[in-house]
Formats: C-alpha cells, sequence, structure tokens
C-alpha cells in the first residue's frame, strides 16, 4: 500500500503549547566522524509548505525541528526575501505554528497556532505583528482556507455522528471499554472508528471570533470531507470571489465505502446554501459514469469560469493515472487536458485562465510541466535527478521545495521560461558541511524480459573500488510508488550509505513514472516479473568487483515488506539478512484483516473465496507464507501495533513461523506507531534495530 508523505507536526489539535529548547547543532565527536547517522539526521530542519507572496517577492514557510530527549518537535514560521536571502523567524518555540498562508494582498498571514491551548487560526502582519486570534472553535481546527476578500472561512473539525462505544449506548455501563458495529471500516489506517469524522464549516469572518460555522456536509453525514486516512486540506478550495466552494468527499459508508475508490468533487454556493456534484451531475449508480474512480483536488481558475481537478478512470485503483481534467462552470462541459501524456498530474495551478502548472513524477524524478487548457499540449519544463516536491507561484515567478537522494527539501526558484534551478535556501548547512554523502549513480538495468530498468546504486562516503562491500537490495513499498530522487527520514539510502552498505534501489515493474504498461503490471502478478526485476538488479550489482557477493541484504516497508518475505522463500541463497517493515505475510488473513478492501480486490484480483477468479487464484496461491518451508535466512520483523492497513498481525505470524521453523529472527514492535515509525526515539530504535540486525549477519 502506498506510503504517504505525512505532516510530522509535533503536537495534536488539542495538545496545549510547551517551550521546547532546540540545539541540533552537532557535537565534536559528530563532526570528526564526518558521516550521516541517525541522530545526526534528526537534527535537520524540515522544510514544510512554502509559498510565494502575491508580488513574488518573498517567500512564506515552515520549519520543523525536534528535540531527541523530549520526543517531540515543534513547527515554526519563516521568511525570506528572494533577492536579498534575508531570512526572518516569524514564530518562536513557544508554541506549534503551521500551515501559513498569504492574504490576496499580501498584508497579512494566516496561520494555524496552538498558543491559545488548541489549534486555532491566527493573523500577523508580515513582520510577525499584530497577532490576532480568528476562531475559537470547540477542541479546535485541523485545516482552514480564507477567502481573498478576508470576509469568509472554511475549517476543518471532527464532529461526532454516531455512538459506537458501549457506555455511549449503556449509560449504565460507562466503564466497558466495547465498541459496537454493523458494518465495515471498523478501523482506518491507525485509529478505530468510534463514530467521529472530518467536517467542513464555513463562517463568516466580518462578526467578530469564530466559534461556531456552517456544517455544510450536514449533522448526520457519517463520512469525511477531506478523505480519509490523510485529510489532505488540498482537497478544498475556495473560489477567487469567495462565493464557492470546492471540495472532495466520498459519501458512502461500510462496505461500500470500503470496496470503492469513488469520490467526486462537490461545489457549495455559500449564498444559497445549496451543493452540487460536478462528477456526477444527474443521479448514476456509484460505480457508473465517466469518474467511477478518485476524484480530487479541485483548483478555481482566476477567472472562476473552470475548476480544474485530477481524476483516476479506475474504480478500485488507488494507483491509476492521475489524470488533469477542467470542469466549465457555466455549460458543466468536462474536457481532459493529458489524454497525450501517460504520467500524473499533481500540485496544480493555474497561472492564468489559460495556462495550468502541475508536477509530475516522470522516469524516477518529479518535473515541473505545463499545459494550455486550449490546445491540451503538455510540455516538461525542469530537468534532472531531483524530486520538485511542491511549486508556488506568483505571476512569473515561481517557488519550489527541491530534494534528491543526497539532501532534504531546499527552497529553489524556477524560472518558467527556460526550467532553470537556483536554489535559495540552504536549511541544513550545519549537517551537509560536516558530514560526506555517498555517489549516487544512475544504472539501466536489462530485466529478464528485456526491458532497461532505472536502478538507483548508492555508494558508501569515501568509496574505495578496491574494497568489498555488503550490499543492500532496498524493494520499495506502494506497489506503485516510485524509487525518486526524494529524501526519507525512515528509509533513507544515504544513511544506509554511510553506515558501510552499498544499496540498490531498482525502479522494478509497478512503479509509476515510467508509464501506464510498467505501473499496471503488477496487479495481479505480485510474484511475477517486480521480482525477476529485483533480482536481475542485484544480480548486476554482485557481478561487481566491490560488490561482497558472499554478504547481501534483502530490506523493505509494506508491499516491500511483502517482498522480502516473498523472497526470503524463493532468492536461491543470494541474501544473508532480511529485514521486512510491516509486509504481507498471509494473503487470506489480510483480506479479513484490512480495512480499504477496493486496495487488494485489485491489485490481488479479488477475494479468496472465488475460486472461478484465476487471477486472485494465482495471487493466493503465492502468498509467502506458502513458501516458509524454504526459510533459513536470518529476518528482522518490524510493525506497528496502530498499523490497520497492514495489521501487525501479519508480522506476527511471519515471526511465529520464523521461530518454529528454527530460523533466527527478532520481532521490534512499536506499541505507539502505525504502518510508518515518525516518533524521534521510536526512529531511533528502530535505527539501531535495522542496522544492529544487518552489521551482525552481513559485517560479522
Amino acid at each position: 500500500m502506498a506510503i504517504a508523505t505525512m505532516a510530522l507536526s509535533a503536537c495534536s489539535p488539542k495538545e496545549a503549547p510547551t517551550t521546547l529548547l532546540i540545539d541540533n547543532n552537532l557535537t565534536a565527536e559528530e563532526v570528526a566522524e564526518g558521516r550521516l547517522t541517525p541522530s545526526v539526521m534528526w537534527k535537520m530542519g524540515r522544510l514544510g509548505s512554502a509559498t510565494l507572496s502575491p508580488d513574488g517577492t518573498t517567500a512564506l514557510y515552515t520549519i520543523t525541528r525536534y528535540n531527541m530527549a523530549e520526543n517531540r518537535g515543534l513547527t515554526q514560521i519563516y521568511l525570506r526575501d528572494i533577492a536579498s536571502g534575508e531570512e526572518k523567524e516569524l514564530t518562536d518555540n513557544t508554541s506549534n505554528n503551521i500551515d501559513p498562508k498569504w492574504s490576496a494582498d499580501g498584508s497579512k498571514i494566516y496561520f494555524m497556532s496552538n498558543r491559545s491551548g488548541s489549534m486555532q487560526l491566527w493573523e500577523m502582519n508580515p513582520e510577525g505583528g499584530a497577532l490576532k486570534q480568528l476562531t475559537d472553535v470547540a477542541d479546535g481546527i485541523e485545516a482552514y482556507g480564507v477567502t481573498a476578500a478576508d470576509d469568509k472561512l472554511f475549517y476543518v473539525k471532527t464532529v461526532h455522528i454516531a455512538d459506537i462505544k458501549s457506555s455511549d449506548c449503556y449509560k449504565d455501563m460507562d466503564k466497558s471499554k466495547a465498541r459496537i458495529y454493523d458494518d465495515l471500516m471498523a478501523r482506518h489506517w491507525d485509529y478505530w472508528d468510534e463514530g467521529d469524522y472530518r467536517h467542513i464549516f464555513v463562517a463568516s469572518l466580518a462578526e467578530g471570533i469564530v466559534k461556531e460555522g456552517i456544517d455544510i456536509l450536514g449533522q448526520e453525514a457519517a463520512w469525511d470531507a477531506p478523505l480519509a486516512p490523510y485529510f489532505d486540506a488540498g482537497e478544498i478550495a475556495w473560489s477567487n470571489n469567495g462565493e464557492m466552494l470546492a471540495y472532495t468527499c466520498k459519501p458512502l459508508t461500510g462496505a461500500a465505502y470500503a470496496v470503492s475508490t469513488d469520490s467526486d468533487i462537490f461545489i457549495y454556493n455559500y449564498k444559497f446554501g445549496s451543493t452540487i456534484n460536478i462528477n456526477k451531475p444527474t443521479p448514476v449508480a456509484a460505480d457508473t459514469g465517466d469518474f467511477p474512480g478518485y476524484d480530487r483536488y479541485p483548483v478555481w481558475s482566476p477567472d472562476d469560469s473552470k475548476v480544474a481537478f485530477c481524476s483516476m478512470a479506475t474504480p478500485g485503483y488507488e494507483s491509476d493515472k492521475d489524470r488533469l481534467w477542467v470542469y466549465e462552470i457555466e455549460s458543466g462541459e468536462m474536457k481532459y487536458l493529458t489524454p497525450k501524456f501517460d504520467h500524473s498530474a499533481q500540485n496544480v495551478i493555474w497561472k492564468d485562465n489559460g495556462t495550468i502548472y502541475f508536477l509530475s513524477a516522470i522516469h524516477g524524478t518529479q518535473q515541473v510541466c505545463r499545459v494550455g487548457v486550449e490546445d491540451a499540449a503538455v510540455e516538461v519544463i525542469t530537468s534532472g535527478d531531483h524530486d520538485i516536491a511542491t511549486i508556488s507561484i506568483a505571476g512569473d515567478k515561481c517557488l519550489s521545495t527541491l530534494m534528491t537522494i543526497s539532501r532534504d527539501k531546499e527552497l529553489y526558484d524556477v524560472n518558467l521560461a527556460d526550467g532553470k534551478l537556483t536554489q535559495l535556501s540552504n536549511i541544513n548547512s550545519h549537517v551537509y558541511d560536516n558530514v560526506k554523502m555517498g555517489e549516487v549513480q544512475k544504472r539501466m538495468v536489462r530485466t529478464t524480459d528485456g526491458k532497461e530498468m532505472l536502478t538507483w546504486v548508492i555508494l558508501p562516503p569515501d568509496f574505495d573500488a578496491t574494497k568489498k562491500y555488503p550490499t543492500l537490495l532496498y524493494c520499495e513499498g506502494g506497489p506503485q510508488s516510485t524509487v525518486s530522487q526524494g529524501w526519507s527520514y525512515r528509509w533513507n539510502f544515504q544513511l544506509m550509505a554511510a553506515q558501510g552498505y552499498v544499496v540498490v534501489a531498482p525502479n522494478r515493474r509497478g512503479c509509476p513514472s515510467f508509464g501506464s504498461e510498467w505501473r499496471e503490471q503488477i496487479s495481479g502478478d505480485y510474484a511475477g516479473q517486480n521480482i525477476k526485476d529485483y533480482l536481475a538488479a542485484i544480480d548486476e550489482v554482485a557481478n561487481e568487483p566491490w560488490c561482497d557477493a558472499e554478504h547481501l541484504g534483502c530490506v523493505g516497508a509494506s508491499y516491500g515488506g511483502y517482498s522480502v518475505y516473498f523472497l526470503a522463500g524463493n532468492h536461491d541463497g543470494r541474501f544473508k539478512a532480511f529485514i521486512s517493515h510491516c509486509g504481507i505475510f498471509n494473503f487470506e488473513s489480510m483480506y479479513g484483516e484490512t480495512e480499504e478492501l477496493f486496495f487488494i480486490n485489485h491489485d490481488y484480483g479479488g477475494n479468496y473465496w472465488d475460486k472461478s477468479n484465476s487471477v486472485a487464484q494465482r495471487s493466493y496461491a503465492n502468498s509467502p507464507h506458502k513458501f516458509v518451508d524454504k526459510w533459513d535466512t536470518p529476518i528482522l520483523i518490524i510493525t506497528g501495533e496502530y498499523d490497520f492497513r497492514i495489521p501487525f498481525t501479519q508480522s506476527l505470524q511471519a515471526f511465529t513461523a520464523a521461530r518454529l521453523k528454527g530460523v533466527d529472527a527478532r520481532l521490534v514492535e512499536f506499541e505507539n506507531e502505525a504502518h510508518q515509525v515518525f516518533k524521534p526515539q521510536n526512529s531511533m530504535v528502530w535505527n539501531r534495530e535495522f542496522f544492529g540486525w544487518l552489521d551482525k549477519y552481513l559485517k560479522e
């Protein structure tokens, strides 16, 4: 399942602010050692959202920094003058301050802060003064948007719709801890359904501090907007005239919700309180029509005559190509802008009424693209081995955040005429100036079916070709996610290389950015060509004279964790150590344990009891647990107790099988993590266990 990029804000909306000391200077020992370690990595500042001022002269952004001893961090707001490079911190370490946005005229900055005890909306001037609290909503807000006229607000908050707990249903049993369900989706991602949902509220800003708005979904709506489980505020947008609000919603419940990706774009009219569904203007069944899959991220044209949005064509396929569409408000007509562009569109921005910019993953990188609304001609503007994570456009100016395998995100200027990139910030110079990074090689590996596969090979710092190095095969999650030029704080290639390992990271079948055919091949064929792709990559590198082919390891998370389990029973003695994080072990029990059933219905081919479904039966026949009889290699298994996407019981089954088989195995279970490990001290433990296991079996 795709691992999503999640915000690392350190406080929940209900947490009161407390001052946090941030001292992320490297110690004398770390400077002398000169290599990337988990401790050094957690001393890096993490660039978050970044937007240009309306006049294009100033960057507004956030940086999150952490205190390891306190096991938490804080996010603060900064300004940077584009011309001079002068940086100014607008907030301090006494509270968490997130999601800053410019007012339309650039005179104010809106942001969320927990400085008053819960997360609320505030405003300030660009100097950091004239602070004013704009909301005092009970229990706080989770997202917001202000109209261009500064007169209206939407905010997102949690509402209670249904009584699920036994203590709610039976008042005389107030100490009972039971939850009671009559349908599916009892839990989602990392939380149990307890009758609480995120709803969008609208309110006027002209009547003083906002305490309560209008719930535009309706008080009985037992679904979320924005969509669970990530609740991305990018799925909501005010029109420029402030009269309409476009948003994404999937108004389904129970089993229907679990098997469907059919979200739509809705437009709410503030004046009349009415709502239309632009993807289904007339009543149709949920699985019919032109838009039966995910439709998300509405963006208004400058003149409000059109709404652009991203749409997936295939129902139940969460990783389909994100097509770029435009909806005409007056006529209701739809236009598909990217039919000849075989990649997805993301981070969509209107430059003017006839031109749209967006980001797209292309050949293992992420680039800025442009398309004309009339001619639907797509042009790729930037190039190079990097990931451009976000863009913000004001006039002819474009601000981006850019990262690589060797550097976390920094601010860059993008010349929209020629694609030239100019670095503006150097947030982590204290690390890069004192730590050596390894060389990143870009290889094209020949696959068993004669195709070329992009594979990143990361060498240790101070690499010496006359020496032998233990080598790791990295198995990507997803399975439809790109092994790109991204920097990760969980699976960091440079961190692995700095501990003396060569890292082999192939874009095997299923990885996006190489066209639809390459991406789609993996569905229904988990044990097939993509496994051969993995082995082709590690076999090629194993032939290098500097590769210690007697000490190869295989590591991965999520779908990558499944890959590790499968390879553990099908590797012909190649590997000497395995590490699987939150991997799928038993396909049949996974079908009954996970929550978003549309994923495995699409990727397995269906359920396990339909014996007439040949694709599904092939998937279940190749479940990793059916090859445990061949397990003979040490394996480290990591999981999170709150992982409901690939439940921790999958890891328990694998650990039990390994130990009863007599295989050296270790289980690391985090009781307060889900599908990923986010908390600072948990991350340190994760890394110590990860590298301790590899060092034991690949270095000793």
